[in-house]
């Protein structure tokens, strides 16, 4: 390969590495997956459609076989349409474990008096404790 080529090449590679489409497919098991299967499926359909000696027009209308890859075909491609529109979603693995956090209280206080206690101890301060006894008797002696 001369260095013009081997220059455009590489002008080519740097141009498609920074796209973001291809980074996805490099990145996405399942976009990747999609597209296979969708090539696959169409790969299929033309080679039964075209190879039939009925005529295109006629595999594309009257045979099952080549409707049912050129539909799987286009539902791939749907799956990978629709994972390419999609960014790629972050785990919310913090926000998981706070409302797991909040969720344990909550049945904390709702199962346990003591928790309670102690909660309402800290937002509102202790309780004065007292004994009541009383300066007459029953008897009224």
């Amino acid at each position: 390969m001369s260095k013009s080529k081997a220059a455009r090449a590489n002008d080519i590679f740097e141009t498609a590495r920074e796209n973001p489409y291809v980074q996805r497919v490099m990145e996405d098991e399942d976009l990747r997956e999609s597209l296979r299967d969708a090539f696959e499926s169409a790969k299929g359909a033309y080679g039964r459609a075209s190879g039939n000696g009925k005529g295109t027009m006629k595999a594309l209308t009257s045979d099952k076989k080549v409707q049912k890859d050129l539909k799987s075909a286009a539902e791939s491609l749907r799956d990978a349409s629709e994972r390419l529109q999609k960014p790629k979603k972050p785990k919310r693995r913090l926000r998981k474990l706070v409302l797991f956090v909040l969720a344990a209280g909550v049945v904390a206080l709702v199962v346990s008096e003591d928790a309670r206690k102690t909660v309402l101890d800290a937002l509102f301060g202790a309780e004065e404790e007292f004994e009541y006894t009383t300066s007459s008797s029953i008897n009224g002696s």
